[in-house]
């Protein structure tokens, strides 16, 4: 059925439930395939990201701000959803045999770049306030800017203050990651795919986790884990897990939505462009 956000306003598009839990498993080997399908193209799309992580650790080590490396890293990823778009256009050929190529894969933001520039915006403002979070964060257990880098291990992680600042740092920082994870696990793939406003993509997003909970928590650990994992490898590991992770998002897309309107230039485009065909453990979710 089709979910509802309330009792006279109904989603464009049907929720499904999913009942297997270990189906982030699934979306991750999916995300294999494709990457394996497309190496080139997967591997310069994220090692853009690696240069782009190398960069910031560059200017924060010349200004002595060394140790903000690991929460501004972190927080990046917040931004990662929106700057993916092109990877979920190589999952969406990939389904339909169609060729795949950087070209294409830029083209795939202008879709709906308007409704696109809208969660973009969300998104950076919740960077940004993450980013001035953790710089608060410094000056409130340390009264002091940020210390460097090579004095991090001792004044940080060895000081009782520093061991306050990295758990209550942390708990602030998974709220934030979730509440970013549950507005982008699937709005920003179906603004992509279907042409539906960024409001109403945010909050089949929310509805989509609150009735898949088990499986999106699994999922959203699943991805903090791949993402710190490539982080600790001085970012050459975004590589690979970035380009993997963000297809098997588009696939995470695939299991959870049905049905909605279509773009004009999907409508007479293959039967895979079209739907997300039937899937295995999943039954449709009524709000």
């Amino acid at each position: 059925m089709t979910a509802s956000l309330s009792g006279n306003y109904q989603l464009p598009v049907r929720i499904r439930s999913i009942k297997d839990v270990d189906r982030s498993g699934h979306w991750l080997s999916e995300g294999w395939r494709d990457f394996t399908l497309a190496p080139r193209v997967s591997l310069i799309y994220g090692g853009a990201f690696v240069v782009a992580g190398l960069l910031i650790a560059i200017v924060l080590f010349t200004r002595g701000l060394g140790s903000l490396i690991l929460p501004l890293a972190g927080g990046l990823m917040i931004l990662a959803p929106i700057m993916v778009v092109g990877l979920y256009d190589v999952s969406r050929r990939l389904e339909a045999g169609l060729p795949v190529s950087l070209r294409d894969c830029f083209r795939a933001f202008g879709r709906s770049v308007g409704q696109l520039s809208v969660l973009g915006v969300v998104l950076m403002v919740a960077y940004l306030f993450w980013v001035m979070t953790a710089l608060l964060l410094f000056m409130l257990f340390f009264n002091q800017s940020p210390p460097q880098f090579d004095q991090f291990f001792q004044d940080v992680v060895l000081s009782p203050p520093g061991i306050a600042l990295l758990l209550f740092g942390g708990a602030i920082g998974a709220v934030f990651a979730w509440v970013a994870f549950a507005v982008t696990a699937v709005s920003i793939p179906l603004i992509y795919d279907r042409p539906v406003d960024a409001m109403t993509a945010i909050g089949v997003s929310l509805i989509t986790v609150r009735e898949n909970f088990r499986v999106m928590f699994g999922w959203g650990a699943l991805i903090a884990v791949a993402t710190a994992v490539a982080i600790a490898t001085a970012f050459i590991g975004l590589a690979v897990v970035l380009p993997v992770v963000a297809y098997a998002t588009w696939h995470a897309y695939r299991d959870l939505i049905a049905g909605g309107p279509v773009y004009p230039e999907d409508a007479v485009s293959p039967p895979a462009f079209r739907s997300g065909g039937d899937k295995t453990g999943a039954m449709d979710a009524s709000g």
